[in-house]
């Protein structure tokens, strides 16, 4: 019965790789660690961009509230720079220009009410009002106050496309996002604010829907895929240095094979 040599003795007794292979072995690792080393890299910048995003929105979103962007400024409006601003407006709801829009909240599943606000200045502001339950809405427990109003909250940037993977069906009254010129149009409305404003709480009262809902997160998970990123580098260069040292003692041992 014939013996079999162990697997490091045969590995051991084989030829070396040729020089074409192992400058093609170490293009490709050099490149693959070059590359997850430059996804670490831009993964921690990513983290930097992110944590001072999250600072500056916290300080918008806490600072004393501002008068809500007239016309002369819609142009300049950005998502960067404006979003979860605190604004104020003063005006009256319009009767009858109400839409649902499908939502989950902390209150479970239901709907945000957009209402047109025209405002002391002549310009049309949508206003999140804030959320009503299915129940609530058979109810029409969201009729907006016929009195002036001066609405406080934070300005959020128009949600076009639809949303919940479902397109907003305006004839249909279906809506699944917050898009301000789909809305406006559907309602006819006119000189329109190219952002709504989420309601806080001061407008809370029997009958009307619950505002001060508005959920300001974002997802920070970039030290974790830069470590990712770097250890797949730190492992790859730990495989190239393991073939480069047995290849030099496989070379060592057998020179006449080279």
């Amino acid at each position: 019965m014939g013996v079999t040599a162990p697997a490091s003795a045969a590995e051991a007794d084989r030829a070396p790789r040729g020089t074409a292979t192992l400058t093609v072995l170490a293009v490709l690792a050099l490149l693959g660690i070059a590359g997850f080393s430059a996804l670490g890299i831009w993964q921690v910048e990513r983290r930097a961009w992110k944590l001072d995003l999250i600072a500056r929105v916290d300080q918008r979103s806490h600072a004393a509230p501002a008068a809500a962007p007239g016309p002369a400024a819609w142009l300049a409006i950005s998502r960067s720079n404006d979003e979860y601003r605190r604004v104020t407006a003063s005006g009256s709801f319009m009767p009858g220009k109400d839409v649902l829009v499908q939502a989950v909240s902390d209150r479970g599943a239901g709907f945000w009410v957009l209402t047109a606000l025209r405002t002391d200045a002549g310009f049309t502001i949508l206003v999140n009002r804030g959320f009503v339950s299915p129940d609530e809405r058979k109810a029409d427990a969201f009729a907006a106050p016929t009195s002036p109003v001066t609405v406080t909250g934070l300005l959020r940037i128009s949600e076009p496309k639809g949303g919940f993977l479902r397109t907003n069906d305006p004839a249909a009254g279906r809506w699944f996002s917050r898009d301000v010129a789909e809305i406006a149009e559907s309602q006819k409305l006119k000189d329109v604010a190219p952002y709504f404003i989420d309601a806080d709480k001061s407008l809370d009262a029997p009958g009307q829907p619950h505002g001060g809902l508005t959920v300001v997160s974002f997802p920070n998970n970039h030290t974790v895929y830069a470590l990712t990123w770097f250890g797949l580098a730190l492992m790859l260069a730990a495989g190239a240095l393991y073939v480069g040292r047995h290849e030099w003692k496989i070379r060592k041992k057998s020179p006449s094979r080279v």
